[in-house]
């Protein structure tokens, strides 16, 4: 059985990376995506995954199926399309690591992903499901993200959700709040950053977003706080579990390395959803924040990836 089956985006990021010697911008190809981006962490901490996506059968498609193969991640079904180009995403930097996004994706191979197109066997065959919101901005990605989430609940799987909202995909911020909160009935663990809290709940606060999402029927929702930490919250109670400092080169991947981290861990723990404590989950948390931390030393999300031994030396 594979540990995590992921659906979604598949992409190249294109860092800035300096100028050249006649003073144009140069940018560096990395392979992205926020759902692929969980499942290389997961690989690199030793976890089986397996990817449902579309991309361009193009350089750029075939240098990212190469690069997720790399990571021992079945790309069985992942769809070389010779009918769209692969989505590109050009990143910006700010002095202190921040990204600022523009896309190539009108349309991208991602969002083209038909219902037919989705692997059931490999969905029925992953312990963990995980999804983004990113395949829900166009049809027919939409329907099959929905085809997929059935399937899954159907075969029993863990349902895990990181919205990773991006304005600029969307047609208006009111379609992202309808689409984002659409599948949270189906979700177990959530992921959702500070600004994202208000989108899925209507409510600010991420003391107040996550308890929503709890007690929309998720057993654990997570609010990351950048280097505040996160915000851990269960039926059983919540907490804020502390960052590790660090000096970010590049924050692309971080919250995406952070639930690899913490999806790992729960693996791990054998625990099933009803036997997770907010002990259990605030350890999670911890794990998942000691990978993003060595991911943000990194240029790249998916280069930056930590292997399993240096988040065990940061932990000791």
């Amino acid at each position: 059985m594979t540990d995590v089956c992921a659906l979604g985006e598949l992409l190249i990021d294109f860092t800035f990376s300096g100028m050249s010697e006649h003073g144009q911008r140069l940018f560096e190809q990395n392979a992205g995506g926020a759902p692929a981006n969980v499942l290389v962490a997961l690989a690199r901490l030793g976890h089986s995954g397996a990817f449902i996506g579309k991309v361009g059968d193009d350089m750029h498609g075939r240098f990212l199926r190469g690069t997720l193969l790399a990571d021992g991640i079945d790309c069985s079904g992942l769809v070389m399309s010779p009918d769209y180009f692969t989505t590109l995403a050009f990143v910006a930097l700010s002095e202190d690591g921040e990204r600022s996004f523009s896309f190539a994706r009108k349309p991208g191979a991602d969002t083209c992903l038909a219902p037919e197109e989705v692997r059931d066997d490999l969905i029925a065959a992953s312990r963990v499901f995980h999804v983004g919101s990113l395949s829900l901005t166009d049809e027919p990605a939409r329907s099959a993200t929905i085809h997929a989430l059935e399937t899954a609940k159907v075969a029993g799987c863990v349902m895990s959700y990181d919205p990773n909202y991006r304005a600029s995909l969307w047609a208006g911020e009111d379609a992202a709040r309808e689409q984002m909160r659409s599948i949270l009935p189906y979700m177990d663990l959530v992921k959702i950053s500070g600004e994202e809290t208000a989108l899925l709940t209507g409510l600010a606060a991420p003391e107040d977003a996550a308890a929503a999402i709890v007690e929309g029927g998720a057993t654990v929702c997570v609010v990351t706080l950048d280097d505040a930490g996160a915000y851990v919250c269960t039926a059983k109670g919540a907490e804020t579990v502390p960052s590790f400092k660090v000096s970010p080169v590049d924050t692309t991947g971080a919250g995406d390395s952070f639930w690899g981290g913490f999806l790992a861990a729960f693996l791990e723990s054998g625990r099933s959803l009803d036997e997770i404590t907010l002990d259990a989950a605030a350890g999670f948390a911890r794990f998942g924040n000691a990978v993003a931390s060595l991911c943000v030393r990194g240029r790249g999300g998916i280069p930056s990836m930590p292997a399993r031994t240096r988040v065990e030396d940061l932990l000791g």
